[in-house]
């Protein structure tokens, strides 16, 4: 559990900055960039960043990370304010995060609306088990990778496409976790074959 008003007021100090990826998800920058876990504010990470004698596009993945790394938390503590949550309480354990009304266990994953898709927001929304597909066939591969259950928190800024925002809408996110919650039912949720198992899924949508 953290601090839900510290870590938004330090997430929103990084909205000041521009969004880049230079490069995917690897092991091999995840590695190069551990540090980040262990800053808190955005203050001390750009101190951090100053002294690291690193390419500038690993500082734009770190600070991506780092911004991407605290919204998770505090998500994470969004659902396990409710009664019917249980967090995991192995915070490595890279397969599930929660647990719901004691039955299911999730991995949950904040992702913007890719770009990759294809489809519209409105052809996604009618569509959930398409999009669910892709993501999941596109998700981060090496450590990350895996078919567990999840729960996607999908964002959409309409006016500037600038999605990655959202994750520092505390109010926003927190809203619509507690409406997904408070009408949470298993029987929705959908049953997707995977690679011969069973996954269960769903998306809440994250939507301003």
């Amino acid at each position: 559990m953290v601090d839900l008003e510290f870590v938004e007021n330090e997430l929103n100090k990084r909205l000041r900055y521009p969004y880049r990826w230079e490069n995917i998800q690897t092991d091999k920058w995840d590695k190069r960039t551990r540090f980040i876990y262990h800053i808190r504010t955005f203050d001390e990470l750009l101190d951090r960043l100053k002294k690291e004698t690193i390419p500038r596009k690993i500082k734009w993945y770190a600070m991506n990370r780092w911004y991407n790394f605290w919204s998770a938390q505090a998500v994470e503590t969004m659902f396990a304010l409710h009664d019917m949550v249980k967090a995991n309480p192995d915070q490595y354990d890279k397969k599930w995060d929660f647990e719901i009304d004691e039955t299911l266990k999730f991995d949950h994953k904040t992702s913007v609306f890719p770009r990759g898709y294809r489809k519209s927001f409105r052809s996604a929304k009618a569509n959930r088990q398409s999009l669910i597909r892709w993501l999941y066939k596109h998700q981060s591969q090496q450590g990350r990778k895996h078919l567990e259950n999840r729960l996607f928190l999908v964002l959409y800024e309409r006016r500037n496409h600038e999605h990655w925002k959202l994750k520092a809408d505390f109010p926003l996110l927190k809203r619509e976790i507690d409406h997904y919650l408070r009408n949470y039912d298993e029987q929705n949720l959908l049953k997707l074959h995977l690679n011969n198992r069973v996954t269960y899924s769903d998306i809440i949508w994250i939507v301003k």
